[in-house]
């Protein structure tokens, strides 16, 4: 079995639960959720948004366009962030109040609270989530489910146990496009799936590091650097730490987890696996671009997963596109009849060319006819423009997840659906780490 500390902070060895009573004292003082809060005045849905970075406002511009729902309170540990982005929403909703506070369990104390946003560093949203469900609250969480597996495991489990409903922020589910293309290839267009290649853009991260490290320093007068910091280990702060989080394991995974998760959740969807585990995760990385640093994830990788009845593969190298630099990134599936590729941008489908030249064993059966090439640019292209026709896939995740804590269906995307494709990212993490292949049992991760 992996020593924990291969891919666990020692502060997140235990449930996610425990983890936040150790670090910051007991969990919210209230009651267990076992039903649906209570819904607040005209019927809206009351929110808390729990961190107030830059993908927090995004989720945040986009939700306030439904009408049916209303920001009651923000959370972060940067006060200057947290005021900016509580001025803003008191302005987007007509002056409505929007308290702020800089401890998330504050939130969960509160009964005009209905359902949270969590926008924070990955490897708050085990902690955040287990606190909110037993809180009583229904939870839009930001992907990767967390930075982490077993305490992501206390996630679903908390979920469940107390009935709530939890989105992932894998708003691709709800991204037009991507739906028509995952129709394809239920309906079998492309004929058997036989692999299938993720290539991922830069992100999680990018670009250089300082060539030496940084030299520890006191962090900014309104950061709350103890709280950012929650359930990892404590480590001095360096600008980097809070500004690129997402590169370090204490808080994410680089862009393996960043991108990943979105790439691995269109192929669990796609290949009508989202009840599906790798078999085996192997993984090959190195810095090529950033200096050696063991805490932090290497900006170059090739990952491959052994699937029951296909293979796949991950990388960050990408070709660049005619049109767009972009459009060659995203997932590839190939079958027996083409290939589609399908991303933010649009989908292209590429068939193979009839077989010439061949005879046809006697009695075989007609092939069936080619199939046809097929291209669609989404105009609102990666960028989400809230207002077009195509646009905010965002914006209708949302929507979506405020219709379930209304119906209390499961959501497009639901907490075990964003488990399952966090899974292959994180096992990647492991794999890389550890220089072995991982395999997964269903509930550890040993290497081979």
């Amino acid at each position: 079995m992996i020593n924990r500390r291969g891919f666990l902070h020692a502060a997140v060895a235990g449930a996610a639960a425990s983890q936040t009573r150790v670090l910051f004292g007991a969990t919210p003082g209230v009651a267990s959720g076992q039903g649906r809060g209570v819904v607040g005045a005209n019927d809206r849905i009351r929110v808390g948004i729990i961190g107030c970075g830059s993908r927090g406002n995004q989720v945040a511009t986009d939700w306030l366009k439904h009408e049916d729902s209303v920001f009651v309170v923000a959370c972060d540990v940067a006060k200057s962030r947290l005021d900016e982005t509580a001025a803003k929403l008191n302005a987007a909703q007509g002056g409505a109040a929007v308290d702020t506070v800089e401890d998330y369990r504050r939130v969960l104390d509160r009964q005009d609270v209905d359902a949270v946003l969590i926008a924070t560093p990955d490897h708050w949203h085990g902690p955040m989530t287990v606190d909110a469900c037993a809180a009583g609250k229904d939870i839009f969480v930001e992907k990767p489910v967390l930075n982490a597996i077993e305490p992501a495991l206390t996630m679903v489990e908390a979920a469940r146990q107390h009935n709530r409903i939890v989105q992932v922020g894998l708003q691709q589910r709800s991204w037009h496009h991507f739906q028509e293309a995952a129709q394809l290839t239920h309906d079998g267009y492309f004929g058997t799936l036989i692999t299938h290649c993720v290539m991922s853009p830069p992100g999680g991260g990018r670009g250089r590091f300082p060539d030496q490290p940084e030299a520890p320093q006191d962090p900014p007068a309104d950061l709350n650097w103890e709280m950012f910091q929650g359930p990892a280990e404590r480590k001095p702060y360096v600008p980097s730490r809070q500004r690129r989080w997402r590169s370090y394991y204490d808080y994410g995974g680089g862009s393996v987890t960043d991108w990943g998760v979105h790439l691995v959740d269109v192929m669990n969807w796609y290949m009508q696996g989202d009840t599906s585990t790798p078999l085996l995760t192997s993984a090959s990385a190195q810095y090529v671009r950033s200096r050696r640093d063991a805490e932090r994830a290497p900006d170059t990788f090739s990952v491959t997963w052994q699937y029951e009845n296909f293979v796949a593969t991950l990388s960050n190298a990408v070709l660049p596109g005619e049109e767009d630099a972009r459009e060659l990134y995203g997932n590839y599936f190939f079958g027996d009849r083409g290939v589609l590729l399908v991303n933010r941008i649009g989908y292209e489908v590429k068939p193979f060319p009839p077989a010439r030249g061949r005879r046809r064993p006697l009695n075989a059966p007609e092939p069936p006819p080619p199939i046809e090439a097929k291209k669609f640019r989404d105009p609102s292209g990666m960028s989400e423009v809230a207002d077009s026709q195509f646009g905010s896939a965002t914006g209708r995740h949302v929507r979506n997840f405020l219709d379930c804590v209304r119906s209390r269906q499961k959501p497009a995307c639901d907490i075990e659906v964003g488990f399952n494709s966090s899974l292959p990212c994180l096992l990647a993490v492991v794999a890389i780490r550890q220089g072995q292949t991982v395999r997964w049992d269903g509930k550890t991760a040993k290497t081979t």
